[in-house]
């Protein structure tokens, strides 16, 4: 293969890999209007009835719109949590660069009541945060959001060192003891 048969994200697959029967989308490419498409940069492949894209690496690097999937918050400040980005849609960072940074500031915590919120009620250190990515941010973070029903702490250990369970979108009680702490929670199940 030349240099000529490497795809770039978007571009369509060749026409000789995507004739009758229609192939099955694999890693590495998506369909769209009726077009099987590259996700990655990489070759095209087929192996019967899958077709795919192999790059040289299948990893991630945050963009507008991704999901941050249950990451851990490192730091947290009156005005944002800190939270270390190696994963981002499921799928790793660059091996070669460290894990990105992701800030959660105070307006970006929820859509409504952004003049009452405390990011000591929202998130503590350690707690395990699905969020969004909301821009690119400065030369050393990315801004996240939890501001969607579906996104923010999912996991979370009490004072006491216990696991918490959602009870509501604002709170979560300790197993063990049964005490309330506030909190962003994701969407709980139930409720």
């Amino acid at each position: 293969m030349s240099v000529a048969d490497l795809l770039l994200p978007g571009q369509p697959l060749p026409a000789n890999l995507t004739q009758p029967p229609v192939p099955q989308c694999g890693p590495g490419c998506y369909q769209h209007n009726g077009r099987i498409l590259a996700n990655i940069i990489g070759r095209p492949r087929r192996d019967g009835a899958m077709i795919s894209v192999v790059g040289k690496q299948d990893a991630a690097v945050p963009d507008v719109d991704a999901i941050v999937p249950e990451r851990q918050v490192s730091r947290v400040t009156p005005q944002q949590a800190i939270i270390n980005i190696d994963v981002v849609d499921n799928r790793p960072v660059p091996e070669t660069s460290e894990a990105f940074t992701g800030v959660v500031r105070l307006a970006d915590i929820r859509l409504t009541e952004r003049d009452k919120i405390r990011m000591g009620e929202c998130f503590r250190l350690g707690d395990v945060v699905k969020a969004k990515v909301l821009s690119l941010g400065d030369a050393r973070s990315y801004y996240l959001s939890t501001a969607a029903n579906e996104l923010g702490v999912v996991y979370a250990t009490s004072e006491s060192g216990n696991a918490m369970v959602p009870v509501s979108y604002q709170d979560m009680e300790d197993t063990i003891t049964g005490k309330t702490e506030r909190r962003k929670v994701a969407k709980p199940d139930g409720i």
